[in-house]
């Protein structure tokens, strides 16, 4: 008999799959500290969480019989995944679950928006029938500006056009080709920003997004414009929000997420015309069932050694091949995120190649951390070794794999190329040792850069007076300057220079730098 312990109240509903399995029991546990978790889970083969249970290291150890951890729901916050890894068990989630009822929330507040229903309630609940106060606007012939195009993105589209709006959208990770199978137009943010009448956020949290609608952007922005996020909160500058509320450029705004949760005091909350949930877009009784069942049947096919959709860590692979390969996946996986944030415009195929000795292994789970890297720090889902090569299918992305005898002077070489709409990048990438991974090249220019923490791209022309005045702008925010390369191919040609900082540079500072006269382009990497 297999045991699974299910955490957290997990909706009863969604355990049917492992209920109707004969050789499978069923255990409800009750809330306990991580001594009496780590006392009872040697008894188990599985266990089911939701937010409130910390599976640590302590409890993963002792878990002497796991095979695999569920999480019903999306983070993982609260599983130690590197410990599972380690141990490994497999970790799944359930990231699908919650995208209809996020998609509904988004219309919900659109429409709520529209027709200014919560104020026209409050006000009616007050003992006041004001007709006259409360004219709205019709969706039909607008144009609704969506920011990401992924799974919610996507089901919001289907609805809106059935509604009758003319559905725009920004999305760089997405090709043209995949845009037009949903009849979305793809548009730069600049036009998507100047064209909507309605705009809705389904972006991830990160770097590039955060404040990605600011201040400058509501400039951009027709007037009475009106903007809805159910996606994260960050994204968009609730103070510049405000400000524009107040200008009259936003006509109304209706947010699900906040910068800082819990938000119970902004001033956005004294604004007639702004509406708010408490971070409900998840929060259906068929999404909680969704997400039961979908992590319970990963379980089953966990336990049954069948191929599991949505592993968030390493899935079970050959151990031979798993012990040639393991050194170089973490290496292959920096080197897609290197290529993330160095490439722009919207990626259309990745190039895998492998040189020298590694070009004689089963490569394939190294192409799938390239992808995963590659995906991971610019999808709104979690991206793992099972799902990757998947995402990037359905965003058109093609991917290829392939060998070449020689490694230019390295035992193995691992060379990345992206292509884009706009540019053409290559790295490179290779081991010193079995735990000393090396970015040996960019773009043709040899370089030795370890790839961790943070790193400066400065591509410039070769000449004097450029490594002085970068490194003295990044030393007047005393930031350190751990190592540094620079490659080139001729004397006063291009040249690239990596600069290991101890710390991210500030956007104002990158602006600086891409001012000192014969700087091509900087850009701030996080590996």
């Amino acid at each position: 008999m297999y045991k699974v312990l299910v955490m957290d109240g997990v909706a009863e509903e969604g355990l049917a799959p492992l209920r109707r399995e004969e050789d499978i029991e069923v255990v409800i546990g009750r809330k306990m500290t991580e001594d009496e978790l780590v006392e009872i889970i040697p008894e188990y083969d599985a266990l089911i969480v939701r937010s409130a249970t910390r599976v640590t290291r302590r409890v993963i150890e002792a878990g002497v019989n796991l095979q695999v951890i569920g999480r019903a729901g999306v983070g993982v916050d609260n599983i130690d995944l590197e410990a599972a890894t380690t141990q490994g068990i497999l970790v799944v989630n359930a990231p699908d679950g919650n995208t209809i009822a996020a998609t509904e929330h988004t219309i919900a507040m659109m429409l709520a928006l529209a027709r200014n229903i919560p104020q026209a309630v409050a006000k009616l609940k007050e003992g006041v029938w004001d007709k006259k106060a409360f004219l709205g606007v019709e969706l039909r012939d607008k144009t609704l500006g969506i920011i990401g195009l992924g799974r919610i993105g996507s089901a919001v589209a289907k609805r809106a056009q059935a509604l009758e709006m003319n559905v725009i959208a920004y999305d760089p990770y997405i090709t043209e080709e995949k845009a037009s199978t949903l009849a979305v137009e793809l548009v730069s943010l600049e036009e998507l920003f100047r064209r909507s009448d309605f705009i809705t956020v389904h972006l991830p949290k990160t770097k590039e997004s955060y404040h990605m609608i600011d201040e400058r952007a509501f400039a951009m922005m027709k007037d009475g414009v009106r903007i809805i996020n159910c996606a994260r909160g960050g994204i968009i500058d609730e103070n510049a929000l405000y400000q524009a509320m107040l200008s009259g450029k936003v006509a109304g705004a209706a947010l699900d997420v906040f910068e800082k949760e819990p938000c119970t005091d902004s001033p956005l909350f004294s604004l007639p015309n702004f509406i708010a949930t408490p971070h409900l877009g998840a929060s259906t009784r068929e999404a909680q069932l969704h997400v039961a069942l979908d992590v319970a049947e990963e379980i089953v096919a966990a336990l049954r050694g069948k191929l599991v959709k949505n592993t968030v860590n390493i899935p079970s692979i050959n151990p031979q091949v798993l012990s040639a390969v393991r050194p170089y996946l973490g290496l292959a996986e920096k080197l897609g995120k290197l290529q993330a944030q160095l490439v722009t415009g919207r990626i259309r195929k990745i190039e895998v190649i492998y040189s020298g000795e590694l070009a004689k292994q089963e490569v394939s789970p190294i192409t799938t951390a390239v992808v995963k890297g590659l995906l991971d720090p610019i999808l709104q889902q979690t991206v793992n070794f099972v799902n990757a090569p998947v995402l990037a299918k359905n965003r058109g992305i093609q991917v290829f794999q392939a060998v070449d005898g020689e490694a230019e002077g390295y035992s193995s070489l691992i060379t990345v190329k992206v292509y884009s709409d706009k540019v053409e990048k290559s790295v490179a990438g290779t081991l010193f040792g079995k735990e000393d991974p090396r970015i040996v090249m960019v773009d043709g220019y040899r370089i030795d850069v370890i790839p961790n923490g943070y790193i400066l791209y400065v591509p410039h022309i070769d000449k004097p007076r450029i490594i002085g005045p970068v490194g003295l702008l990044i030393g007047e925010h005393n930031i350190n300057i751990a190592a540094m390369q620079v490659g080139r191919k001729q004397i006063g040609g291009r040249a690239v220079m990596m600069l290991s900082v101890d710390a991210p540079v500030p956007e104002e500072t990158l602006a600086e730098i891409a001012k000192v006269d014969g700087v091509l382009d900087v850009k701030m990497v996080h590996l």
